[in-house]
């Protein structure tokens, strides 16, 4: 995985899942954000991938931009197309697919905690209270 930053958008996963975002139907991009959250989920106590996370990661930044408080996805990695909104039955999903990958097992946080990722943890739980708190 090709990682530039600690954005939700910065790396090559995330810019690939835009794509595919961006490619669904207008009626089916919730369902694009929702199977990646139910993905990180269904690992339960199991092994959590780091290109799973980083998805689930990439869906909650998409949906906290519609949320009070949220910020809007302005990197050209994320989707070039505005999505519609978003089902709110969305934001609890994610908070659940964000907490799964802040708990171990889990690869991106062992990878992310090998560099001293606290930045990118506090990336990933301000997403989480802007989607707890919407």
């Amino acid at each position: 995985m090709g990682t530039w930053d600690i954005g939700p958008f910065d790396n090559d996963t995330a810019a690939d899942f835009s794509y595919r975002v961006d490619e669904a139907p207008a009626e089916k991009k919730a369902e694009v954000l929702r199977t990646a959250f139910r993905e990180v989920v269904e690992t339960g106590d199991e092994y959590l991938d780091a290109d799973l996370a980083v998805e689930a990661i990439a869906s909650p930044a998409l949906l906290a931009a519609q949320c009070p408080g949220g910020t809007p996805v302005t990197t050209s990695y994320g989707p070039k197309h505005p999505l519609p909104p978003l089902p709110t039955d969305l934001r609890p999903q994610a908070v659940t697919a964000l907490d799964r990958i802040l708990t171990e097992p889990s690869e991106l946080l062992e990878l992310w905690e090998e560099s001293d990722g606290e930045e990118w943890k506090t990336v990933v739980r301000s997403l989480r209270a802007v989607l707890a708190g919407a």
